[in-house]
């Protein structure tokens, strides 16, 4: 390999950007019209426009990265994580376009990505496993029936999700059709196929993973553990390694039924195997990821790998740096910061950073993609960073980890600095006795967190295309906002008013910027105070709307609709209201937003 692209934004493609310096790979960055001012894109040795603005339009439009790929003379491809790191269609499109695909092959991608294969595989080795539907399931009524069977709670997955994605956990049987529904919507929105199972859940369980490498030359070899329980909505928040509080027989068991699993699947590359571990000591087998995790750190620090350059060594068909699992030296912890207010829910959020003044010092790391003045899109996801702190033993890793949360600073946006400072101060996550599990922020997390200042909408950064001629030639130009600022000549941007919940009780804001996915009631239809009302997208992840008052709705902005945070989609004025005999149905707004 000579030259990289890098299909992905934000702090992994800076990430592999320096990756490839260290190696010696030349990088090209790709970029949509709000990342054109990014970090990650002026740390490239390249990049290239992919002249979009969502998702769907730049960084999982295959056609336009190989496209570029051919253009820039690359002769790798490297994913990242999310977008299209585990689409094997991606991969087969690279690897067909006589380029190197870093990951796994396609086929092993498909296999271990559909959740129900990757089971079987589980099984076939002797993989800890818990009772799960018999392939995918249909509709609702055959969840709730095997809900019956084998008893509460169930978890609702998404045969090809990944990522708390299309994962819904349902503790009451009037849930689950909801739950079924909301699962498949996600998968859909996130994966393009919405096919769900169902199996059991363990209650209150831990979740830990086994960091797997394995090269073209026979080489499998798990290189250590995480735990990675703490986490809101299935995602996760704050990661250390190696997973502390296991006994030797647990950590023996998960190393080889994750190197089992993997050897039996033909993997390589970087993956990970994923467990949940009950507080009664029940294990089993979660899902396999097909790609670098975001937690990929803590393994690095208390390994001393730089799994990048694994996956570029296997990638250019090498063997393994390492033939056996290397002993763990200390202990690292990874807090992950995403542009979320804790003290609203961790709704997401988006805008410009005002200030971003890290922390540093012994132990400290810090892989960011965004600095001092960088925007927040709304189309992507909240995370722009991630602290990882080293210490010889756990507790100076968290005596470290408080001193440097103290000095992190960001301001413009929300963020979860709060909730990471008050989790190192809980004796759940810092005692003797570590009693996080996956739902401890929705269950025993009780301390009342500050709402932060709502972030005003991040300022528009149009790039200004067009042809001009140069010497004779035809050449396109993209002029960005910082250009044309310079000139002065940058377009008036009006803010929309936003009426305030004191001054109107029965309006209705959009509480994160995102796509309205449905509405739950008529338009013209009498609700009651606290009723669900509707659901929104917000960066992959269904985020709900309520009712703040009872009375008849006027609906005013339409199902698809992109809405920023703050935008007022419907009002409630006091009265009975119409009868409508289906409450569901989607109504035509009157007035879109």
């Amino acid at each position: 390999m000579k030259k990289v692209l890098i299909a992905n934004r934000g702090e992994i493609a800076v990430r592999i950007i320096r990756a490839c310096k260290d190696y010696g790979l030349a990088s090209v960055a790709v970029y949509a019209d709000a990342d054109a001012d990014a970090l990650f894109v002026a740390q490239a040795d390249e990049a290239y426009a992919l002249k979009g603005a969502s998702a769907r339009d730049t960084y999982l439009d295959i056609g336009k990265l190989i496209d570029i790929a051919r253009r820039c003379g690359a002769d790798a491809v490297h994913p990242g994580y999310g977008f299209l790191s585990e689409r094997a269609e991606f991969a087969r499109a690279v690897i067909d376009a006589g380029l190197t695909w870093i990951g796994p092959e396609p086929e092993v991608i498909e296999a271990l990505g559909d959740k129900l294969r990757a089971r079987a595989i589980a099984q076939k080795v002797g993989a800890p496993l818990v009772a799960g539907s018999d392939g995918a399931i249909a509709s609702p009524t055959e969840a709730l029936a095997f809900a019956k069977k084998f008893g509460l709670p169930i978890a609702i997955k998404a045969a090809h999700g990944g990522g708390g994605r299309g994962l819904k956990i349902a503790r009451d049987f009037d849930e689950v059709e909801e739950l079924f529904d909301s699962a498949t919507r996600e998968a859909v929105a996130a994966f393009g196929r919405g096919e769900c199972f169902v199996e059991q859940f363990l209650d209150r369980p831990r979740h830990i993973e086994a960091q797997v490498l394995a090269d073209r030359h026979g080489n499998v070899v798990v290189v250590g553990t995480r735990d990675c329980s703490l986490q809101r909505r299935n995602q996760k928040l704050v990661e250390e390694a190696p997973a502390p509080f296991l006994s030797s027989e647990q950590r023996e068991k998960i190393h080889q039924a994750a190197r089992d699993i993997c050897a039996e699947a033909g993997y390589t590359g970087a993956g990970t195997v994923e467990f949940l571990l009950s507080a009664d000591g029940v294990i089993s087998f979660l899902e396999v990821n097909t790609r670098l995790q975001v937690e990929h750190p803590v393994t690095e620090e208390t390994t001393g790998l730089d799994l990048v350059i694994e996956q570029f060594r296997i990638a250019d068909g090498l063997p393994l740096s390492v033939t056996e699992m290397p002993e763990p030296r200390g202990h690292a912890i990874e807090f992950r910061i995403n542009i979320e207010d804790p003290g609203r829910g961790f709704l997401p959020s988006a805008g410009d950073i005002t200030q971003f003044s890290a922390p540093s010092g012994p132990g400290i790391r810090l892989d960011s993609g965004v600095a001092n003045g960088s925007a927040v899109p709304p189309m992507f996801d909240s995370l722009i960073a991630k602290l990882i702190v080293w210490g010889a033993t756990r507790s100076q890793a968290i005596a470290r980890a408080r001193r440097a949360l103290g000095e992190f600073v960001i301001v413009g946006v929300p963020s979860v600095l709060p909730f990471h400072r008050a989790v190192l101060d809980h004796p759940d996550f810092s005692g003797d006795d570590f009693g996080v599990h996956t739902r401890w922020i929705e269950t025993d997390f009780a301390e009342t967190l500050e709402t932060a200042a709502r972030s005003a909408p991040p300022a528009e950064r149009p790039l200004l295309r067009g042809r001009v001629e140069i010497d004779g030639r035809l050449v396109e130009l993209g002029i960005p906002d910082a250009f044309l600022r310079l000139l002065g000549q940058v377009p008036q941007q009006i803010a929309p008013e936003v009426e305030s919940d004191e001054s109107d009780p029965g309006a209705i804001h959009a509480p994160v910027p995102g796509t309205l996915v449905q509405w739950n009631v008529a338009n013209g239809a009498f609700i009651e105070k606290g009723d669900l009302l509707a659901v929104m997208d917000a960066m992959k992840m269904e985020t709900t709307v309520a009712a703040p008052a009872a009375g008849t709705i006027t609906i005013l902005a339409e199902v698809g609709s992109f809405q920023p945070a703050g935008a007022l989609i419907a009002r409630i004025s006091a009265g009975e209201g119409n009868a409508v005999s289906n409450p569901t149905a989607q109504a035509k707004p009157e007035a879109p937003v």
